[in-house]
């Protein structure tokens, strides 16, 4: 974690002095290739620093602090490059990095931070061959194509089919960090506390997700923007963190290194397919069509997730 922070400051300072398209390329796959080295490292040591009881509760304080540096980074972002100029942007994305560290240096030092759940596997199973995980990631990988579609063609089909505004696109959007900033620690503390498995959560996280599209075909009213976004959000708070403490539970059977590398690498799977997959289906096929094989794709997600509850209960498997 600290020298994926360090090398990531040090190469967004470099990053503004590339000049050529191809460079630029380089740069940046250097750049995610360091940070996302962060991510994996991170999720084990949650695991390892926070009480098994508050796990899920601590993946979602996590995706809060995310939130908030989504919704504050443009405008941040917005101000340096008008009060400093692009390179200015560089100079305060690398410091931050570096500042980062230090601070993770002073607050996560082995040396001085006890872990509250260390796990030491002797004999530990290969995530490679572990049936369940790779339902698991499976479907974690349509569920994070589904959800990327709010980030790429929804601001499209907002001004082209109900003629929103830049502002109203923007005021909607950020409806969905409003919702988990107010409703995302005690949704997830009240289900917490419920007799749910993990896996049933995320089924119905995948339930709710998925039918934030099909209403959008149900009629033409604009209001239904909302409710298509409230639903999307909600679905979205529950199998986020509930697929998180997933990955991070069943990591104690092996590698846990391995396990969150390969949970994280199925949403980079998303990433890559489901933003140019879901602009080419609009293009050729509009958007109703699209949104109607986006809930058929979380069929396929609420189909796995359910295989995955049952064949994870037939082999006495805590789910």
């Amino acid at each position: 974690m600290v020298w994926s922070l360090l090398t990531t400051g040090i190469l967004f300072i470099g990053m503004q002095f590339l000049d050529t398209f191809e460079s630029i390329c380089i740069g940046i796959f250097l750049v995610m290739l360091v940070a996302d080295m962060f991510r994996p490292a991170m999720f084990v040591a949650l695991s390892i620093y926070s009480k098994p009881e508050n796990k899920t509760r601590s993946v979602t304080l996590i995706r809060l602090a995310i939130n908030l540096g989504f919704s504050a980074g443009p405008a941040v972002g917005g101000i340096i490059i008008t009060t400093m100029s692009y390179g200015g942007l560089f100079w305060v994305d690398g410091i931050t990095c570096i500042l980062a560290t230090l601070l993770l240096i002073k607050v996560l030092n082995p040396k001085s931070t006890t872990a509250l759940d260390s796990v030491i596997n002797e004999n530990p199973k290969s995530a490679y061959k572990d049936k369940a995980f790779w339902i698991f990631l499976a479907s974690m990988t349509l569920f994070g194509i589904i959800f990327l579609q709010y980030f790429s063609t929804m601001p499209i089909y907002y001004k082209e089919r109900h003629a929103l505004s830049e502002l109203e696109i923007g005021l909607l959007l950020g409806l969905n960090g409003l919702f988990i900033f107010l409703l995302e620690m005690p949704l997830i503390k009240w289900l917490e506390d419920g007799k749910y498995t993990k896996s049933g959560l995320m089924l119905f996280g995948a339930i709710l997700t998925a039918a934030s599209f099909l209403v959008l075909n149900t009629t033409g009213w604009v209001g239904i923007l909302i409710v298509g976004m409230f639903l999307m959000t909600i679905g979205e708070m529950i199998a986020f963190p509930f697929s998180n403490a997933f990955a991070m539970q069943r990591a104690k059977r092996g590698n846990q290194g391995e396990y969150m590398a390969l949970y994280t690498i199925s949403f980079s799977i998303a990433h890559i397919f489901g933003h140019n997959a879901g602009l080419q289906m609009v293009d050729r096929l509009g958007f109703d069509i699209t949104w109607y094989i986006m809930t058929g794709l979380g069929l396929v997600c609420m189909s796995l997730l359910y295989y995955l509850k049952v064949y994870m209960k037939s082999q006495n498997q805590k789910q």
